[in-house]
């Protein structure tokens, strides 16, 4: 079926398989609906730097950002993830964000949140602080890291 349109692909299934694969494009296009726009929402006017966050690295740290969100917030919120809140992430210490129940790895780790900590801890979490909890492998590219790091850096700043 390679090369055909996902309308030819309907027309050739029988009735339950037509109707499955019509509600999976619905359920794809409705998902990127949904996580397309915060991904690529522009800060509010004012907040930032256009200059830092129209950078090529700055948008690239934002789509990688995606993976994160879904355990972490950049800005205070009452909500309460399954990662701790990453506000004002630099110059902090490991394990002490608020109302945060860290593995015990990590509390006793005396990681201080720079650059240089947050890069070696996006390469490879299990090997910076053997038996923490974050279900995270890592990222290999270092151009990767930093563009995500840059991101973190603006977005998580106290104003």
């Amino acid at each position: 079926m390679t090369g055909l349109s996902s309308e030819a692909i309907g027309r050739s299934m029988a009735g339950g398989a037509k109707r499955a694969f019509w509600a999976a494009m619905m359920m794809a296009a409705v998902l990127m609906a949904l996580t397309l726009p915060a991904a690529m929402a522009q800060p509010a006017v004012g907040t930032q730097s256009s200059a830092v966050t129209e950078s090529a690295a700055y948008k690239r740290g934002r789509l990688l950002y995606i993976q994160c969100r879904a355990c972490h917030d950049l800005k205070p919120s009452p909500v309460e993830k399954v990662g701790p809140n990453l506000a004002g992430l630099f110059g902090r210490a490991s394990g002490t964000a608020p109302d945060f129940g860290y593995s015990p790895a990590l509390r006793s780790a005396k990681i201080t949140w720079d650059r240089k900590t947050l890069d070696t801890w996006l390469e490879k979490p299990g090997t910076m602080v053997p038996g923490n909890i974050m279900a995270f492998a890592g990222i290999a590219n270092p151009a990767d890291r930093a563009a995500l790091i840059s991101y973190i850096e603006v977005e998580s700043a106290s104003r």
